[in-house]
């Protein structure tokens, strides 16, 4: 018994470490993380972390197979209606865990789709042809063949690859799109299915550019957008449902402010020719891709989209501000900073630099996070190998949660400068430097929080006077 309550303290110990680490002496870039609200996490630990609601139309309502699910449902319900509200559509499905879950739901959903009117006993197809970023050039890993994608796209028996074309990108810069080449290939290639998003995002995504050209065709294509790092920055950023794109996916960790969850949502009203499609992706969803959906994460959802839609307007502003004035700062430090100048080189969180002169990217990146600066190495659009990356991309998101502005993202990019440049050792100055930046914003403040945090705590576990004991000492150690 002392060996197993020895491996428990050690464990509980290194977690307190990393706890302290990477919430009060880090400064945390990287673009595709963020740290929830304290309520948001409360939520996450609460009793339906431990319940299952599964559930699905049939014959006009919906069944649940589980009985103490009314609360849950209530909860489901009412976050569809909230990102219903934030994505301006009419349908939201909610059970996938992961943003790569979500986008294998619509992949499986479109070969539902695309065999609906096949002859009885014909085998299903898979997509004869889809469209989308290649991962060099910052596609995301999900929506490609080595990816979520895997298995539903057809095979070219010559070639012994799948049928994937590419956005052509410019030549000037490879992060925007050659929209006359584009239109070349969509004239002459027809696919079924459009995938836009990327993981390397610092520009717009061509929709309404796209959508303008094939809406006319006989058969025109499903234009889905992958919005898993800009999801938190819809409407901002670009609103993809309002330019054409017929369904969004994304991940709800990155820029939106909930925990780690997928999504789908879109507007298909009955009659809607895609509604059929819509109708599968919820089948896919369940039973076809998730049984138990994480109930606690779900409630966290619903308290993260409160969050989102009370906030998103200044928690945009302050984030597209911060990335243009953080490149700005890395530039004139002496960083190579990708993208054009003259549009402030990015439109998002993200700011990607170039380091190659320097070094390479892993080590640049390992040297960074000694310094308790926390970044993603990149392979960039003419690197040939990710084993040989010369970028680093970064993100702003969660450090403007917590409080940081376009001045502190300045002494931020000196930081920076001095341990790319000069190899210079900041790690205190670094520490020195987070511990201003605590407080989480654009969310109930502490003060209003932690009274709610105590009472779901307090309910959460059968053992009141156990709960009663946490929250003095955690109350204790507040103060």
């Amino acid at each position: 018994m002392s060996d197993f309550y020895e491996k428990i303290k050690a464990l509980s110990e290194k977690v307190e470490a990393n706890n302290i680490w990477r919430q009060r002496d880090s400064i945390n870039l990287i673009p595709s993380e963020s740290t929830p609200s304290l309520l948001v996490k409360m939520c996450e630990i609460s009793d339906p972390s431990g319940r299952y609601a599964e559930h699905r139309t049939m014959k006009g309502q919906e069944i649940y197979f589980y009985q103490g699910t009314d609360f849950i449902r209530e909860v489901e319900e009412e976050a569809q209606r909230e990102l219903a509200k934030f994505f301006e559509c009419s349908e939201a499905e909610l059970r996938p865990v992961s943003g790569q879950m979500a986008n294998e739901v619509v992949f499986k959903a479109m070969v539902k789709f695309i065999n609906r009117e096949r002859p009885e006993g014909q085998p299903m197809r898979k997509m004869t042809l889809v469209l989308n970023n290649d991962l060099n050039n910052g596609g995301h890993l999900s929506s490609q063949p080595m990816g979520a994608l895997f298995n539903y796209v057809q095979e070219d028996p010559v070639k012994g690859k799948e049928n994937v074309v590419h956005f052509p990108v410019r030549k000037d810069n490879p992060y925007k799109p050659d929209t006359e080449k584009l239109a070349e290939i969509l004239d002459s290639h027809k696919p079924e299915l459009l995938i836009f998003g990327k993981s390397m995002f610092i520009y717009q995504e061509p929709v309404e550019f796209v959508s303008g050209l094939v809406q006319s065709w006989e058969n025109p294509p499903v234009l889905m957008f992958d919005m898993a790092h800009v999801l938190g920055l819809y409407g901002a950023f670009q609103a993809p449902l309002k330019e054409g794109a017929h369904i969004v996916t994304g991940s709800t960790h990155k820029t939106f402010f909930g925990p780690q969850r997928g999504l789908v949502v879109g507007s298909f009203p009955k009659g809607s020719p895609l509604r059929p499609l819509w109708l599968n992706i919820k089948n896919r969803a369940f039973p076809g891709s998730t049984s138990n959906h994480h109930l606690g994460t779900l409630l966290a959802l619903l308290l993260a989209s409160y969050e989102m839609n009370a906030f998103k307007d200044a928690f945009q502003a302050d984030v597209r501000n911060n990335a243009k004035a953080f490149a700005r700062a890395l530039y004139e430090a002496g960083i190579p900073v990708e993208g054009d100048e003259a549009d402030g080189f990015t439109e998002t969180h993200q700011v990607l630099i170039r380091i190659k002169e320097f070094g390479n990217g892993m080590e640049i990146a390992r040297r960074l996070e000694e310094n308790n600066i926390l970044t993603n190495y990149q392979a960039l659009p003419d690197d040939e190998t990710f084993l040989e990356p010369s970028g680093i991309r970064m993100g702003v998101q969660e450090m403007t949660r917590f409080g940081m502005k376009d001045k502190d993202f300045a002494d931020l990019a000196g930081f920076i400068s001095d341990v790319i440049r000069n190899n210079k050792n900041v790690k205190e100055n670094v520490k020195a430097f987070r511990h201003h930046f605590l407080e989480m914003r654009y969310c109930l403040s502490y003060e209003e929080a932690l009274p709610l945090a105590a009472r779901i705590f307090n309910s959460a576990f059968p053992y009141h006077e156990f709960a009663a004991r946490f929250i003095e000492n955690l109350q204790k150690n507040i103060s």
